[in-house]
């Protein structure tokens, strides 16, 4: 893999845009960015990098890449200063383009709208991504190692007997975010052949904020699996003074794992993570 900032990162990321001296790409979407890691090539730059090791946790992002800003507040002049050949955006930072489009080519790629999975359309953009930065080859090649590995965890779900599974994280002592619908978690779950236990209602980004009092509604079975990061940290030993809390049926028969955190809007790599974090707990608790 060619290191952060040399020609040759530039010179595969975007063939047919960039100039000799051009400073490579920009993402300001985490899901981007690793999805270009994946294809063996590495950013220039990237929005929010400070919170990449919390959000993102995996892969990790190479030394060298610049930090441009929060997408609420990107520093124009640190990224002119790079001249970048490409920036990669979504619609959610329509409102930039104008800015953006006078420093380099914005392109913009739609993983969560309505009307599609998030799963199935990041594949689809995926492909795209690959075109685009001079790594189609290398995009087929890690859509067919993650399908060979959405089968292998496929298999071993099969293996188990594995009750439905409620996804949360936590918003606050009373809250928390449900997934499921067309979202990467969903989609993700349902590639590997785990039946989500919550059948209410759910976003194009994959969740719906829930009081704790409705996950009472989840199957008497129910396997309940707590993403990090634990807001607030002390969140499940608090609980466990909740009459509400401890009343519910998963709580009751000790079936709650917590895993790592991962990305929950991104694409591919991190439905790979997440399956497989998913599958190693619920396997332990087996």
């Amino acid at each position: 893999m060619a290191t952060a900032g040399t020609p040759a990162v530039a010179r595969a990321a975007a063939p047919a845009i960039a100039r000799a001296g051009d400073g490579g790409v920009v993402s300001l979407d985490y899901g981007l960015a690793s999805t270009m890691l994946a294809l063996g090539s590495v950013p220039r730059a990237i929005a929010s990098l400070r919170n990449w090791s919390e959000w993102v946790v995996e892969p990790t992002m190479p030394q060298g890449v610049v930090d441009i800003g929060t997408t609420a507040e990107i520093n124009l002049e640190v990224l002119t200063s790079i001249r970048p050949s490409l920036i990669l955006s979504t619609p959610f930072l329509a409102a930039m383009d104008e800015k953006l489009s006078r420093i380099a080519p914005v392109e913009t790629f739609t993983i969560y709208a309505r009307g599609g999975e998030a799963l199935e359309r990041s594949y689809a953009e995926t492909r795209r991504l690959g075109a685009m930065i001079g790594r189609q080859q290398e995009a087929e090649a890690f859509l067919s190692r993650a399908d060979t590995t959405f089968g292998r965890l496929r298999e071993r779900v099969k293996s188990l007997s594995v009750p439905p599974v409620a996804v949360i994280n936590f918003v606050d002592i009373r809250h928390a975010r449900i997934y499921g619908g067309p979202g990467l978690y969903g989609g993700a779950m349902r590639r590997i052949g785990l039946e989500n236990a919550w059948k209410g209602e759910a976003s194009y980004w994959g969740f719906q904020t829930v009081g704790l009092e409705q996950l009472a509604e989840l199957d008497e079975e129910a396997h309940l699996v707590v993403v990090s990061p634990l807001l607030p940290p002390d969140v499940l030993t608090r609980l466990s003074e909740s009459p509400l809390w401890t009343s519910l049926p998963f709580v009751r028969r000790q079936r709650i794992s917590v895993v790592p955190g991962v990305l929950m809007f991104g694409m591919v790599q991190e439905a790979l993570r997440f399956s497989t974090l998913m599958v190693d707990v619920l396997e332990t608790a087996a």
